[in-house]
């Protein structure tokens, strides 16, 4: 199904909605694979995915018809390789955008991409980009947020949802549309050349910086407090004795 409502200048314009998929994001990877044309700032949208991927190969959990699971297709050419985190601050700043217009100051990004309200995660997303050369040829940008579910797998510690925070349901067509018109923002003005205003706002909505916190690194628990993200996206952490660097794997929050 195709709907060309969305207000935007672009993505959204073509949404393809699909009852169920194993993954968004390898759907959207096999399409691009195999040349199907598809416009800049498609949106393969599911009511279900029954293999949603998140960071690290994790997989993403979502009842089916309650939440928004979707995937947007852009072509960053714009953006050296070496720059790929700076999307990834556009897009985590861009929906961190539409949630504080719901819960006001309690809304924050958990690095690597990761969204959380107070101490709860209530989304995530998982960039996937295909380069060419020195540029990035494809992005597909995987975005899954707990909308209306109200019940979680027990397995699953600190999670949200809006229904849960404010107690009602949302028209998820229309948080897509408010979501997409975000990220379209974002995105522009990264392409405009604002990667200071994008990197200020994420850094001043990052989860627990400048605040001491327990952290699990070179095998065990450890006071850190993290001060700041590299170009390249590597989380910058002040411990007791000296400043690490980190990428993901190689380090893990405790009990958040």
């Amino acid at each position: 199904m195709q709907n060309n409502t969305f207000s935007g200048l672009f993505i959204g314009h073509n949404l393809i909605t699909l009852k169920e998929v194993d993954s968004t994001n390898t759907f959207l990877k096999d399409a691009v694979s195999k040349s199907t044309p598809l416009l800049d700032g498609t949106v393969i949208m599911a009511e279900k995915q029954f293999a949603g991927r998140g960071q690290a190969e994790n997989l993403w959990q979502s009842e089916a018809g309650k939440n928004l699971t979707f995937s947007i297709l852009l072509n960053p050419s714009f953006l050296a390789v070496d720059r790929q985190f700076d999307l990834n601050k556009a897009i985590s700043v861009a929906l961190n955008d539409v949630l504080i217009k719901y819960i006001p100051e309690s809304a924050f990004i958990k690095w690597p991409n990761d969204l959380y309200i107070h101490t709860k995660k209530i989304g995530g997303m998982l960039i996937e980009n295909i380069v060419q050369g020195n540029k990035i040829k494809y992005a597909i940008i995987g975005i899954g947020l707990n909308v209306n579910q109200e019940y979680f797998p027990t397995n699953l510690k600190n999670v949200t949802s809006l229904k849960q925070e404010l107690h009602q349901d949302y028209d998820l067509l229309g948080l897509l549309g408010e979501i997409c018109s975000t990220v379209e923002a974002r995105y522009l003005q990264l392409k405009g050349g604002s990667l200071k205003k994008i990197n200020d706002e994420y850094l001043n909505l990052l989860y627990l910086k400048d605040q001491w916190a327990l952290f699990k690194f070179d095998g065990r628990i450890q006071n850190g407090k993290i001060i700041g993200i590299t170009d390249i996206g590597q989380l910058i952490l002040e411990t007791e004795h000296e400043t690490r660097v980190f990428n993901t794997k190689e380090i893990e929050f405790i009990n958040n």
